[in-house]
């Protein structure tokens, strides 16, 4: 069947548009394409293709290639001659690296697909992909994103769903035209501050992290949508300071200097606490601020009131966002407290 249908595209020669062989059981990438140089799709998908034919550099007016679910192990470097490119699809195969250069040709590339790979890092070259809008790396193994990645000023929609996260960059303020940004199942501490700065950020999914509190300014997003079910966000009603000193006893001031200094490692009192089992034993029961991360011994709490989110936000049935609170620690953090802070953090 995929020879009958090669033959039949072959004899279109250079007015041959579309070609479609999913499904074929194909082993290898048929080099007679470069025969088809006015070829605009190529549709690949469901074989077991283990690497790209050098022939195909000759579909220089290719717009759309689909190679997904195949046995590919890199994003080919034959991808750079691919320069009308606009949408690659390379989902559900075994790549874990990018070649040199693969980036190189893809000015036009408009959608990237790279759902279900093995992929642990992203080059920086990704930057090159200047007309990017559409970037999906759902279910593969990343640990960080580059912050190259987020200078792709035309970026609408990230998907970064089931990797293995631990942060967003910073620099991530700088995807002006974000809209949608999918970042469920990670292992997400904290939102950064810049996400704030996404003023047409419209989808977020933050669900299956380990976020508890969200950034200042967190309530100014204009979200029609936000999913944030599965993190250890503290839902209980904020406990009431039991007393309110303004002046810390000697106690207090002396365990949270030594506190700190320890969390500090300074080396003096590293190894003169080892003398002192009582201080070490009163000390063991110190928390630490969820706001300033300093350190504290006394156990009251104070109540900060927070904004309730947007109404206009479609948010999960199961999630009770108002009010919303934050306990925070009687360290009298002035310089973390903010009045417009959104956001629940857990003492």
């Amino acid at each position: 069947m995929a020879e009958r249908l090669l033959i039949k595209a072959l004899k279109g020669g250079k007015y041959t548009k579309i070609v479609t062989l999913n499904e074929k059981k194909i082993t290898k990438m048929p080099s007679v394409l470069e025969k088809l140089p006015g070829l605009k799709t190529l549709d690949l998908q469901n074989n077991l293709i283990p690497k790209v034919c050098p022939e195909i550099s000759a579909l220089t007016q290719l717009t759309t290639l689909n190679l997904g679910n195949n046995l590919l192990e890199e994003v080919p470097e034959e991808m750079k001659y691919l320069t009308s490119l606009k949408k690659l699809h390379l989902f559900g195969n075994r790549i874990h690296r990018f070649a040199p250069e693969a980036c190189d040709g893809l000015q036009n590339l408009i959608l990237l697909n790279l759902n279900n790979n093995q992929l642990t890092w992203i080059p920086q070259e990704i930057v090159r992909l200047k007309s990017l809008t559409y970037l999906s790396l759902n279910h593969n193994q990343l640990v960080s994103i580059p912050r190259e990645l987020c200078f792709l000023e035309s970026l609408s929609e990230l998907q970064l769903n089931y990797n293995q996260l631990i942060c967003i960059p910073e620099e991530i303020k700088f995807l002006k035209k974000l809209q949608k940004l999918l970042l469920s199942r990670n292992n997400i501490e904290y939102l950064p501050e810049g996400l704030c700065n996404l003023l047409n950020l419209r989808i977020l999914d933050i669900a299956g992290n380990v976020i508890q509190m969200f950034p200042p300014g967190f309530q100014d997003l204009k979200l029609k949508e936000f999913y944030c079910e599965g993190n250890p966000l503290f839902l209980k009603q904020p406990v009431n300071a039991i007393k309110q000193e303004d002046v810390w006893s000697l106690q207090e001031v002396t365990s949270r200097f030594i506190m700190n200094q320890l969390a500090a490692k300074n080396p003096f009192l590293t190894k003169a606490i080892k003398w002192y089992p009582q201080v070490r034993n009163m000390l063991s029961k110190g928390k630490k601020c969820a706001i300033c991360g300093k350190h504290f011994l006394t156990t009251w709490l104070e109540c900060v009131e927070f904004f309730p989110p947007s109404k206009n936000w479609k948010i999960s049935r199961n999630l009770q966002l108002v009010p919303l609170r934050v306990l925070i620690c009687s360290y009298k953090c002035f310089n973390q407290r903010d009045p417009n802070l959104f956001g629940i953090a857990q003492v």
